[in-house]
Parts: structure tokens; sequence; C-alpha cells
């Protein structure tokens, strides 16, 4: 996992906490919606981490050949 990764998962899991402690409903969906979007943000992360590794690999096996 990236320190992106792990950035954005810490930030949505205090977003989430947040929600939990908020006494007013306006408060509660902001925090949830800034939870998602936290979620989005560490889901690219993990994409983009995977197809970087994955094209590091494909070019590892092309100078081999």
């Amino acid at each position: 996992m990236s320190t992106h990764e792990d950035f954005c998962r810490t930030r949505a899991a205090e977003a989430r906490a947040d929600a939990d402690a908020a006494a007013l409903a306006n408060v509660r969906d902001r925090c949830l919606r800034a939870a998602a979007a936290w979620d989005v943000m560490a889901d690219r992360a993990h994409r983009t981490d995977r197809l970087r590794a994955d094209q590091e690999l494909r070019k590892a096996a092309l100078a081999d050949h």
C-alpha cells in the first residue's frame, strides 16, 4: 500500500469518526461525503500503484529478452 493510499484511508476513517460524533445531520452528511471522497482517492491511488507495478514488470520482462 502506498503512502498516498494510506493517507487517504486514514482521512476516510477520521471523517467517518467525525460523522459518528456529529450531533447535527448536516455535519454528519458532510463528513460522510468527505469519507466517500477519500475512499475514491484511496481506490484510485491503489489502482495507480498496481498499474505502475504491472508496467514495471512488463518493462523488466522486455529487457530480459
